[in-house]
């Protein structure tokens, strides 16, 4: 497994989630429950994962989405 990302920032968490699995990468959530120990802030990033051999590609999404987000 390869870390894609780790943010707090749920929209974009959220928004990679869906353009991965559009691209047909099957994303995993890290850290989703650590809501618990925190207390709700949202203070603790969370992770998203993608296969080894999916790294390469879901990082070109990634990169695509924050382009489509800075209105290049």
């Amino acid at each position: 497994m390869k870390e894609i990302i780790r943010t707090t920032d749920p929209v974009l968490l959220s928004a990679l989630d869906d353009a991965l699995r559009q691209a047909g990468i099957e994303p995993l959530q890290f850290d989703t429950h650590m809501s618990i120990v925190e207390g709700s802030l949202g203070v603790l990033p969370r992770r998203i994962m993608v296969a080894d051999e999916d790294e390469a590609q879901a990082l070109r999404v990634l990169e695509a989405l924050r382009r489509e987000a800075e209105g290049r």
